[in-house]
């Protein structure tokens, strides 16, 4: 059990994991994986379970049940190593990507598409 929300542990596919995301999009595992892998984590991705939905309204007589809407298929993604926290990892710069430059917020968020460490957040410009 996690001490706090920013640390959770599940089992997925019966190996004890750290969350690293939860409902987490196709095109998003794909990054997450290759940047965790490249930074030597063993990934394990799972789908998420399907959110329950209200049950559907009777139809009237004479009309036909209104279909529901397939879920959209999202992702479940933790590693092995249960120390590994996502915000410690990318605020304590622990991450690189495969240029060699340090993971920063905006990059890990899918924001910029080139990790630029050179300049401090807190010097930007906003």
């Amino acid at each position: 059990m996690a001490i706090n929300k920013n640390h959770e542990f599940e089992d997925l596919n019966g190996v004890k994991c750290s969350i690293v995301e939860k409902n987490v999009s196709p095109e998003r595992v794909e990054f997450l994986k290759q940047l965790l892998e490249f930074n030597r984590y063993t990934v394990i991705i799972i789908p998420s379970p399907a959110a329950k939905a209200a049950a559907p309204a009777a139809p009237k007589e004479g009309e036909s049940a209104p279909q529901p809407a397939p879920a959209p298929a999202t992702f479940t993604v933790g590693v092995t190593d249960l120390k590994f926290n996502a915000t410690n990892a990318v605020f304590g710069r622990m991450l690189h990507t495969k240029s060699g430059r340090v993971v920063t917020l905006a990059y890990w968020r899918q924001e910029d598409s080139i990790s630029n460490d050179e300049i401090p957040y807190f010097e930007k410009e906003q």
